[in-house]
């Protein structure tokens, strides 16, 4: 297959470094954050907000999709970009996590994964190909494979099991994917839990198959930090140069500094989303809560170093007010303002390493962010 990325800098010190990913002609700068759409939508924003912040990529879920609208759906509506009025580049998850967050509802079985819709209770199944035909219908520009990822603290012969699954259903799903690429790339997805050999064995397995990328699952599930570090650190040696790095589910400013010094390229999180409709925002300064009492007075913006519209347009104290009064105008104004943040973040964090500055870099934001 093509190569979908092309590295650019690198950083002397670490692991760290820059590239272009090229998906269906458009073009995304790396390290990259995604922004998260499960259901086809960012919450609180409208596809022209996604486009006015400037996201070249965001995640939707497999899972959710595939239960609400539908296959039948999103056929009709010829994918979930053109449902959605969004014209620029889509990653799907392929409800793996769900299987981990929602395990109580489903069962593995050799050929893939039954499970209830956590919905109305109905049943249903998801194989290595089903979930490939699901995100052909969604029109992902990379879909993630089938896979396993067993819950931290999981005891060695469960590490195995997920692994021999995982490993298995990858090369099912590359192969099913090869009969017809359609310009769609999918990602394998390594696991292995903090086992350091586990995680070396499942990054050598994959990447010995010709995807375009590569995946990197089961961190960020509740395990300490230090235990996320030494996992990254043990990896990154090992990633090939050639394909870019995804790592799921990661999006605390301290966990993505960590991520791109040991190389990744990718990064996705509910959490900036999250955090803003619950009255918290990233800014130049740490993080602030909206809703403390000082705020109610302040007539200065969020973040008087922040260019985001909603900087250079409302109150800190006006945004206070909206949230203590559970207006929803506060969840779209507070999404926008850390979406904005991520996006900056990002740039910033590129052009550091292009001009030899990323441990400075690194040392400013995980001194203001803190663990």
């Amino acid at each position: 297959m093509p190569s979908i990325f092309k590295e650019r800098s690198k950083d002397a010190g670490s692991f760290a470094r820059t590239g272009t990913l090229h998906l269906n002609g458009i073009q995304i700068e790396t390290p990259i954050f995604m922004p998260v759409g499960t259901r086809g939508s960012i919450k609180s924003l409208s596809s022209a907000d996604i486009d006015e912040l400037g996201y070249n990529l965001i995640l939707a879920n497999t899972y959710h999709l595939y239960l609400k609208p539908g296959k039948e759906v999103l056929d009709h509506f010829h994918g979930l970009k053109k449902f959605m009025s969004y014209k620029r580049a889509l990653l799907t998850d392929s409800g793996g996590f769900q299987v981990f967050s929602l395990a109580s509802l489903f069962k593995f079985e050799e050929d893939g994964v039954r499970f209830q819709s956590h919905i109305d209770g109905s049943h249903h199944k998801f194989t290595p190909a089903s979930v490939i035909d699901m995100q052909r219908s969604i029109g992902s520009d990379i879909m993630m494979v089938l896979d396993d990822c067993a819950p931290y603290g999981s005891d060695l012969g469960r590490l195995e099991l997920a692994l021999d699954r995982t490993h298995r259903w990858a090369k099912e799903s590359y192969e099913y994917w090869m009969e017809k690429p359609n310009g769609q790339n999918v990602f394998p997805i390594v696991q292995g839990g903090v086992n350091e050999s586990l995680r070396k064995r499942s990054l050598d397995t994959l990447q010995n198959i010709d995807f375009p990328g590569i995946a990197i699952g089961g961190l960020s599930v509740g395990e300490p930090r230090p235990e996320y570090i030494r996992i990254l650190e043990c990896m990154a040696p090992y990633f090939d140069q050639a394909r870019p790095r995804y790592l799921m589910g990661v999006g605390t400013v301290v966990d993505i500094l960590e991520g791109v010094k040991n190389g990744v390229d990718m990064f996705d999180c509910v959490l900036p989303t999250r955090n803003a409709r619950n009255g918290q925002v990233f800014t130049s300064f740490g993080k602030l809560n909206l809703r403390n009492e000082i705020h109610r007075l302040a007539d200065g913006p969020i973040d008087p170093e922040c260019g985001c519209k909603v900087c250079t347009t409302y109150s800190l104290g006006y945004i206070r007010h909206l949230h203590k009064v559970k207006e929803l105008t506060a969840f779209s104004l507070s999404t926008y303002h850390n979406l904005y943040f991520m996006q900056s973040f990002m740039e910033k964090m590129r052009k550091s390493i292009e001009i030899g500055n990323f441990q400075g870099f690194y040392d400013h934001w995980k001194n203001l962010f803190g663990s």
